[in-house]
């Protein structure tokens, strides 16, 4: 998702076209040479306009709450949260793989395989 202040020109849109997320100021998350989010703008050529740098979630949402600029976050982490900022999708869906291991299926804790029921149930109803 794209995040950004309450108010700012991108919120008019639904989905975000991808050229324009080089044309704010950016806030770049990236946690231990993480770069997800630096290649969604190598594989789009856009050069984003770097302003700050961080790996804490919610110092990046504090800083586009004050109008620092905006970012990219996944979904999961905008729920129920307690800042006063805006999200819109990206033009073009962007998505993780998450992936679970486990020794044993058999010995996992009962929440462990709940967690998995739960996910196949989503993805065989989509």
């Amino acid at each position: 998702m794209v995040v950004m202040p309450q108010n700012h020109p991108l919120s008019r849109y639904d989905a975000v076209p991808m050229e324009l997320l080089g044309k704010y100021p950016f806030l770049l998350l990236e946690k231990n040479d993480n770069t997800e989010i630096s290649d969604i703008f190598r594989q789009n050529n856009i050069t984003p306009n770097i302003r700050i740098t961080t790996w804490d979630d919610y110092a990046i949402m504090s800083l586009v709450e004050n109008g620092f600029g905006i970012t990219i976050l996944p979904k999961l982490v905008l729920q129920r949260i307690p800042y006063n900022i805006t999200m819109r999708s990206m033009e073009k869906a962007v998505y993780r793989n998450i992936g679970l291991a486990v020794r044993d299926w058999k010995t996992a804790p009962l929440a462990v395989r709940r967690f998995r029921d739960y996910v196949q149930y989503r993805n065989q109803s989509k």
